[in-house]
């Protein structure tokens, strides 16, 4: 099972500079939650803004710079390369970002979580469409904002609609 998690904004906009555009902390511990124990893929610009690698997670890093090394990460040249070696550590694996990696993933993605903040804000990468014909929304969970919480969101679950 192939799943991209992503919290975007209502225009998809889901960057910044690479920075994310809010702090959501309810949105962390789910995003915690739904990886921990399980290979996380994700773009080099991903990991360099996330700054270490996650913990009690494999973090595989697609990369076209050649002569770059990190210690604690697997760094890979593509996606299909960094699926290759997810799917051996673990059934379940997770597409955490940035947008170039979600773009080319999509199509063979089964499922789809993402918090969807109710905010529009100044963006410079976007997640791709949902398209209803393909994905299907199976769950959603809604959470005001709060003192922690600068911005409305929910949790939102789409799986592949199979033809």
């Amino acid at each position: 099972m192939t799943t991209i998690v992503v919290a975007m904004g209502e225009k998809n906009e889901i960057g910044f500079n690479n920075q994310l555009l809010w702090h959501l902390p309810k949105d962390l511990k789910h995003f915690k939650d739904l990886t921990s124990g399980h290979p996380v893929i994700m773009g080099r610009k991903t990991y360099e803004s996330i700054g270490k690698p996650l913990p009690n997670r494999t973090n595989i890093v697609v990369s076209r710079k050649k002569d770059w090394f990190e210690e604690g990460i697997l760094i890979v040249g593509s996606i299909k390369e960094a699926v290759k070696f997810a799917k051996k550590i673990d059934e379940e694996i997770f597409i955490i970002g940035g947008g170039n990696i979600y773009e080319q993933t999509m199509e063979a993605a089964d499922r789809l979580e993402v918090t969807l903040v109710k905010a529009d804000l100044e963006a410079d990468v976007y997640f791709p469409k949902i398209d209803p014909k393909i994905w299907k929304k199976t769950a959603e969970t809604g959470h005001e904002k709060d003192d922690r919480s600068q911005y409305d969101f929910c949790f939102q679950t789409y799986e592949k609609v199979v033809g």
